[in-house]
């Protein structure tokens, strides 16, 4: 269950990669622009500011963050991404940090490509940071004996089939796109008690939280700190370093 109270705690570091991605974008007036996984709607409404006369269509498969997109007044649906097919009018589409929680997705990548309209750009970016010390160490965890038969339905074992920027090019390339592929490494600056912890927790260890009892949480959460700890140790000024590296992808249909 996503929490988008969590998720939002590192609000401007997450928001970061979003501009970044919008930046590389060169629609002028499109007439649609969709938000596929638009989570709790905070960046969908710098779209309607970017493009006013444009038609914009979010969704997310979360309740918790559509019910908390709509909060803001954007108008969300659920809706999963494999569902979702473009309306003929689709100028721009814009897929932020959600393509790594869908297996084999390059194909959906193509059959987006193919059915959107001429001149049409799609922007993705995902998180290329599955073999960071954060991540290894949830998964070293979850591969203790204690925890490997309740965490093995989760996928928390494995690391997540994202793609290098080479991958995404050749993908959206064959797919007939102009293709702008890079990747970025943020060095985040994190403060206060167990940032990395808190960090991860809004993201990665999601799927841990949904399938564990409160008692058995706090207690998987007491053996994963001290190895975040030793993997991001805090300054002596209180900051902790996070590299925290992102793949990124826009196309543009000839």
């Amino acid at each position: 269950m996503w929490d988008p109270q969590q998720y939002l705690a590192f609000d401007n570091h997450r928001s970061r990669p979003f501009f970044e991605l919008l930046g590389r974008i060169g629609a002028q007036r499109p007439r649609r622009v969709v938000d596929l996984g638009c989570g709790p709607g905070h960046l969908t409404t710098t779209l309607t500011e970017r493009w006013p006369g444009a038609v914009v269509e979010a969704s997310d498969s979360s309740p918790q963050m559509v019910a908390a997109a709509r909060a803001r007044g954007v108008h969300a649906t659920l809706l999963d991404v494999r569902e979702w097919e473009p309306e003929p009018d689709t100028d721009v589409v814009v897929c932020n940090a959600v393509l790594q929680w869908v297996p084999g997705h390059p194909a959906l990548l193509t059959d987006w490509a193919a059915k959107l309209p001429p001149g049409a750009w799609l922007a993705i970016q995902v998180p290329g940071n599955f073999d960071a010390p954060s991540h290894r160490s949830i998964r070293e965890l979850a591969a203790r004996d204690d925890w490997r038969d309740r965490l093995e339905p989760t996928g928390v074992r494995s690391a997540r089939n994202v793609l290098d920027p080479t991958g995404y090019a050749t993908v959206l390339t064959e797919a007939g796109c102009a293709v702008d592929a890079w990747e970025t490494t943020y060095l985040q600056r994190l403060t206060g008690d167990d940032p990395v912890l808190k960090w991860v927790s809004g993201t990665a260890l999601r799927p841990v939280r949904d399938v564990l009892d409160d008692a058995s949480w706090d207690r998987f959460v007491a053996e994963l700190t001290p190895l975040l700890r030793a993997a991001y140790p805090q300054q002596p000024d209180g900051t902790t370093w996070l590299p925290f590296r992102r793949v990124f992808a826009v196309a543009q249909k000839p």
